[in-house]
């Protein structure tokens, strides 16, 4: 199950880009019996306000949203006009704001980077279920019991 949503400037707040994840994940539950988790709808959320902000921010033009569930989880992608990789600020408790990369890392299974020549694809895996004995990057506890 996919869906690919173009996010032009202007035509798509940040807000309606979440509310549109929340729409294909809520379809994929009850048209389509996918098992997911209320965490998972709360950090498909955030990481698609993540990227898609951080899109806005540096990557004037076009932008498209994409949204696929494979096997047990969802890849969220925002696709953007500049060729260039993100880079993660380094740490500092003291800055406000700038920590977009770090949250969309901790909370995703993996995080994706893929140059393309009208620029970029930003891709993260959300665990869909709260399986237990996972930690947040989806790496088994050392106390799990499998």
């Amino acid at each position: 199950m996919a869906v690919a949503i173009p996010l032009n400037e202007g035509d798509c707040s940040i807000a309606e880009a979440r509310h549109l994840a929340l729409d294909f994940l809520t379809r994929a539950r009850t048209e389509h019996a996918v098992d997911i988790s209320a965490r998972a709808l709360d950090l498909t959320q955030l990481v698609v306000s993540e990227l898609v902000t951080n899109a806005r921010k540096y990557a004037p033009g076009p932008m498209l949203m994409e949204l696929r569930i494979m096997d047990s989880t969802v890849a969220v992608s925002v696709h953007d006009s500049v060729r260039a990789r993100p880079v993660a600020r380094s740490e500092d408790p003291h800055r406000i704001g700038g920590h977009g990369l770090e949250i969309v890392r901790a909370v995703s299974q993996s995080f994706h980077v893929h140059l393309e020549p009208g620029g970029k694809r930003v891709t993260a895996d959300i665990a869909l279920t709260d399986e237990p004995g996972l930690g947040l990057h989806g790496a088994r506890s050392p106390h799990s019991s499998r």
